[in-house]
């Protein structure tokens, strides 16, 4: 026993204490593998002022720091450093403002704000009303207004801006009489466009050939929205009569297809119950591919509905890749067994990678109605879809509260910035997201130079680089000083197809006298360097 006494005494610890070590040890354990099970996405609460819901986002390509959303019925947001932090304010306009929001920004950096009116001196959303903010340190416009027609609603409109022209063109419901249920009183779908930044509208069209009832259901022509196609097409989808339905021009909205191109069936309607929320829908969102990758120029579709039955709510995405002429059949976006609601999706397209990415609430983890947020991105055209959680803890909502009627999302070069309304303890708020795309595995490809070389180095007179990219990039070449001055640019190609190149460096044409430079390339999200050293 003074043996074992011994050898205590050198081990410094007792029995006692190893059982008591082992059971940190396991907890600490515990916690290493619940880690991966939790979501790593940092989240934002943009605000919970105002009891805030149906938030909409952008962001500016040009540079994605600056971001605005906005929220019902009057709230918008702005930021200046990609998301993370957010001023409020509440939006006044001449003619009132009543929700559905819709943010855009142009080719110019100017945002633009759309909702319904709510005029002092006229008739509950008798327009669809744009508002305009340049400069983050200054105001909203006063607004301008599509189209009047006071006896009639203006409902549920989205946007899009022709990226090659600047112009605005934007959709939505009519209604005769909202919430009636005579047969006189219809619903169509209407287009405006603007080519002055906002100031005007013109080309005020009908382009649902069917009209839909006023009743703001099934049986409605509703959720139009917009996108542009590569060769400055205006295409449109809507949801009427179990269908989801489709529509182009190819003048600028001047003309549009005589009769209506049927995209698929929409089994149960856009409009049915999620338990506890007050109203959701279907509302199909439409999307071009202008990356300039394998899959430029294809359409997408995504809605909701109820074709497995009342308890299983599916996200959905139909394709196209003759301009709309034809239609894939529906492709599952959620990769959950059956049986659970995924609802209230909205879609977007990085112009840059080409990935599509989907958000949607997601109650696939529980058996009542706590909900997620999650979200899916798909690299192949809607041919595969990688699904991942980007809410940090689920949220139960209450059908007394209403929710709104859409979520969103904003994604361009590989920065990706979901939207979504959420509720604690009875109240409202809206979220982001700071969505880390290699935690799911969609890290942008780093650039391959392990293949590519600088040669001869050192070089006299004339060198060459050597480079790979695996996908269509935009891609940036230049030169870098000791110092980390940029001192000339080699190359500067908006959209360079993927493969092997060789650039050929002067060294005496740009006066580089001996030393060491960096060969700095730019492509996509991605940057590398290689040394050069000059002798002569």
């Amino acid at each position: 026993m003074e043996g074992t006494g011994d050898i205590r005494t050198k081990i410094g610890f007792t029995k006692k204490d190893l059982m008591s070590r082992v059971s940190i040890l396991l907890l600490v354990l515990m916690f290493a593998a619940l880690m991966p099970l939790q979501a790593q996405h940092p989240n934002v609460m943009i605000s919970q002022s105002n009891n805030p819901n149906e938030p909409a986002i952008c962001l500016d390509p040009k540079n994605p720091d600056r971001m605005v959303a906005g929220a019902n019925i009057e709230n918008f947001y702005l930021s200046t450093d990609g998301g993370q932090n957010w001023s409020e304010g509440i939006l006044t306009s001449d003619y009132g403002v009543w929700g559905d929001p819709c943010i855009i920004v142009d080719t110019a950096g100017a945002f633009y704000f759309f909702h319904l009116s709510n005029p002092a001196s006229g008739n509950w959303i008798d327009r669809i009303v744009c508002q305009k903010i340049t400069d983050f340190a200054g105001s909203w416009s006063p607004g301008t207004y599509t189209f009047l027609d006071p006896d009639k609603q203006q409902d549920k409109e989205w946007a899009v801006v022709n990226r090659a022209s600047n112009e605005i063109y934007v959709t939505w419901t009519q209604f005769d009489d909202y919430g009636s249920t005579s047969s006189a009183d219809s619903s169509i779908i209407l287009f405006a466009k603007s080519a002055d930044g906002g100031l005007t509208w013109t080309n005020v069209t009908r382009l649902s050939r069917q009209a839909g009832n006023c009743i703001d259901s099934d049986l409605t022509v509703e959720g139009a929205v917009p996108a542009v196609g590569p060769g400055g097409e205006i295409v449109v989808s809507w949801a009427f009569n179990d269908s989801i339905w489709f529509d182009r021009s190819t003048d600028g909205g001047a003309t549009w297809l005589y009769d209506d191109i049927f995209v698929t069936d929409q089994p149960g309607g856009w409009d049915f119950d999620i338990p506890g929320i007050s109203r959701c829908n279907g509302f199909p969102v439409t999307c071009c591919d202008l990356s300039g990758g394998p899959c430029h120029g294809h359409l997408y579709i995504n809605f909701s509905d109820q074709r497995n039955g009342t308890g299983d709510t599916d996200v959905w995405l139909v394709k196209s890749t003759d301009g709309g002429n034809s239609w894939s059949q529906p492709l599952r976006v959620n990769d959950d067994p059956p049986g659970k609601h995924q609802f209230f999706t909205w879609m977007t397209i990085d112009q840059v990678t080409g990935y599509l990415y989907f958000v949607f609430y997601d109650r696939r983890n529980y058996a009542n109605n706590a909900t997620d947020v999650y979200m899916a991105v798909s690299k192949d055209g809607g041919a595969t879809f990688t699904n991942f959680k980007v809410s940090q803890s689920s949220f139960i909502p209450s059908s007394s509260i209403f929710f709104g009627d859409y979520n969103n999302v904003t994604a361009h070069n590989n920065v990706v910035r979901p939207v979504w309304t959420r509720m604690s303890q009875g109240d409202r708020s809206i979220w982001t997201a700071l969505v880390d795309l290699s935690l799911v595995g969609m890290e942008e490809e780093v650039v391959n130079l392990a293949a590519g070389e600088v040669y001869p180095n050192p070089a006299t007179g004339v060198a060459f680089f050597s480079y790979k990219i695996t996908r269509p990039k935009k891609v940036r070449i230049s030169m870098i000083d000791i110092l980390g001055e940029e001192i000339a640019v080699l190359a500067d190609v908006p959209l360079k197809p993927a493969g092997k190149y060789v650039e050929r460096i002067d060294t005496r044409s740009l006066n580089l006298r001996p030393g060491v430079y960096m060969i700095r390339l730019e492509a996509g999200g991605s940057t590398a360097k290689k040394q050069l050293v000059v002798v002569d």
